[in-house]
């Protein structure tokens, strides 16, 4: 009797208490583009396919750090339940002035290395969420395999972008153990990944391209010029390669913003804080070929690569 009493006390509380509010989300891109939307709208269908109510404001910064820090304020006044962050510049910029807000980022390489969280481990604080880390030593294996007689590679990328920095660091240790030599060329914003390739692809065999947000936004600008010198292109991410490019072993955004998602769900539904989530990696990588452009430059991919592809583009 009593514990009929008791569900009936229950439920009636629950009517009282009405629906649930939905929870005040916002997502804040470090910019547009194909990988970083992906990974914002896994992050929403993460949350609808559990059925947690969510209202969304989102803002772009546009790659610029001043936009960011502006953005900042107005999420500041927005009161929100939880923060997105998508983008190493979103990341550092939300984590440096909220700390009484869950926030969790994600297309962040090293967010040890930006200084967002204290550890992968333990983050600390209010911030963890996921890491688009590329898996740089199968790239570089890659690369050798398919052309093994090479001896140097390119890598271009923005200096400012700390992201980018990480990756060209790790490729390169890698690079060496397998008798690469990594020639870099840093360019300082979009307007200069054309000329800057230039000088590159004159000196190497191949270019490898990271997750690199400037570089990325003028990917065609490499490419029409390696088209023109026969000049291999890998990619960290395999949404570029789709324009042209011979390989990739690509993570995919989509599966990385739903990962976030679950992540939310947990903050949002009260079973647990930023601070007792580690921050994670996605671990499906997929190996992407454009057999349209190696036919273009006249490089012959070995049929033990093609065997093991996820993806051929013809």
């Amino acid at each position: 009797m009593k514990l009929r009493l008791a569900h009936l006390l229950f439920s009636c509380l629950i009517f009282i208490a009405g629906p649930a509010l939905a929870a005040k989300v916002v997502i804040f891109q470090q910019n547009s583009n194909l990988y970083i939307n992906q990974a914002a709208s896994g992050f929403k269908d993460s949350l609808s396919k559990a059925g947690l109510e969510a209202s969304y404001k989102n803002y772009n910064a546009q790659n610029d750090r001043s936009e960011a820090a502006e953005i900042v304020r107005q999420i500041i006044a927005d009161q929100p339940d939880l923060i997105l962050a998508v983008g190493t510049i979103a990341a550092q910029t939300t984590a440096a002035k909220i700390k009484d807000v869950p926030i969790l980022f994600t297309a962040v390489t090293d967010p040890v290395f930006a200084g967002v969280t204290q550890s992968w481990d333990k983050p600390e604080g209010n911030v963890t969420g996921t890491s688009d880390l590329s898996p740089l030593a199968d790239q570089a294996a890659l690369i050798k395999e398919i052309q093994p007689d090479i001896t140097t590679v390119g890598v271009i990328y923005n200096s400012s972008e700390i992201n980018s920095v990480v990756q060209v660091k790790e490729f390169k240790n890698i690079s060496l153990g397998l008798g690469l030599k990594v020639v870099e060329a840093i360019t300082p914003n979009k307007g200069g990944v054309y000329q800057t390739a230039q000088t590159l692809i004159k000196k190497v065999q191949a270019v490898f391209v990271p997750t690199d947000n400037t570089v990325i936004s003028a990917y065609e600008s490499i490419l029409k010029f390696a088209l023109t010198q026969k000049t291999p292109l890998y990619t960290a991410e395999a949404n570029p390669l789709r324009k042209g490019g011979v390989a990739s072993i690509s993570l995919n955004y989509y599966e990385l913003g739903l990962k976030t998602g679950e992540m939310a769900i947990k903050i949002l539904t009260n079973q647990a804080k930023p601070a007792d989530l580690p921050v994670e990696k996605e671990d499906k990588f997929s190996l992407v070929l454009n057999a349209k452009y190696s036919n273009l430059i006249g490089l012959k991919i070995p049929e033990k690569v093609f065997e093991r592809a996820q993806e051929i583009i013809q």
